[in-house]
């Protein structure tokens, strides 16, 4: 979902930038923006199947746990050349538990997959014949199984991107999809400047629980979705502190992890963004405390 430099991609799957968000954006970009029609359709058919349930324990000991499938794809056996360590997918792991710790949600590693293809590294991106390929054989589990891939995005329709994930409701028809695809090097102590907490996989697992970018629908409409997320124009870059892009109540949301900041400036999500997640979980992909 995430570009070092957007060019906008104009591709029609449920994961990707339909509608532009800015062109000129530097910094980073996630594929995973739905048009305001798309968004309209995602909520029309999550309040028609709402599973109501009572609030999930943020006890971690009691927390809902979802497992985590590592798929590892690299050009060769280095880590420059995308083989990640598992001492680095481990701390991966503990940067997701930490970002949700007051989601009622604990992330395990379940298993680890390496694979080395050049073309797969390179090349794959939203909606890419490549991707369908690489999922097909790869992914593991059901809708509650959090399949990420570790690619180089290094050209095709992925070219620049930090990652992108799909969105619960699109699981029932197109379960393969499913899953989060991410930038090697956005790992803690990967070699991405400024993105190399591990912030990307905690905002492409945002999308993955249900959430859309702060920045959703712009100054106007119901935006996230979320109420107590201030509005916010468009994606900050860096940690602007004070950017306030909308006339409604409430600074730009920079600290959010579903905004577009540096890692090293995002640390929260809203009460608001917990109560949607563990709704959207819940109906989406049979995950409850």
């Amino acid at each position: 979902m995430l570009r070092t430099l957007v060019t906008l991609l104009l591709l029609s799957s449920a994961y990707v930038i339909a509608t532009p968000v800015n062109s000129t954006f530097i910094g980073r970009a996630c594929a995973s923006h739905p048009s305001d029609e798309k968004v309209l359709e995602y909520e029309a058919h999550f309040a028609a199947h709402k599973v109501e349930k009572e609030s999930f324990s943020t006890d971690a000991a009691a927390a809902a746990t979802v497992s985590v499938y590592f798929h590892v794809i690299s050009k060769d056996s280095t880590t420059a050349g995308g083989n990640v360590p598992d001492s680095q997918l481990a701390a991966q792991i503990t940067t997701l538990n930490q970002d949700y710790s007051g989601s009622g949600l604990t992330f395990t590693l379940a298993g680890t997959t390496r694979t080395v293809n050049s073309q797969w590294f390179n090349q794959v991106g939203p909606d890419s014949s490549l991707q369908t390929t690489m999922k097909k054989q790869l992914r593991q589990g059901g809708a509650n199984a959090l399949n990420v891939y570790t690619v180089g995005f290094v050209s095709g329709s992925g070219a620049g991107l930090l990652g992108y994930s799909t969105f619960p409701s699109d699981y029932s028809s197109n379960p393969t999809d499913d899953g989060v695809v991410m930038l090697f090097s956005s790992v803690p102590g990967g070699s991405t400047t400024n993105y190399n907490e591990g912030k990307t996989l905690t905002h492409e697992a945002g999308h993955w629980v249900g959430l859309y970018h702060t920045f959703q629908g712009g100054c106007s409409g119901s935006g996230d979705s979320v109420s107590d997320t201030p509005a916010e124009e468009s994606p900050a870059s860096g940690c602007p502190t004070g950017r306030d892009t909308c006339s409604s109540a409430g600074v730009d949301p920079i600290h959010n992890y579903m905004d577009y900041s540096y890692d090293s400036c995002m640390n929260q999500f809203t009460a608001g963004q917990i109560s949607r997640l563990q709704s959207q979980i819940r109906t989406y992909r049979s995950i409850s405390a």
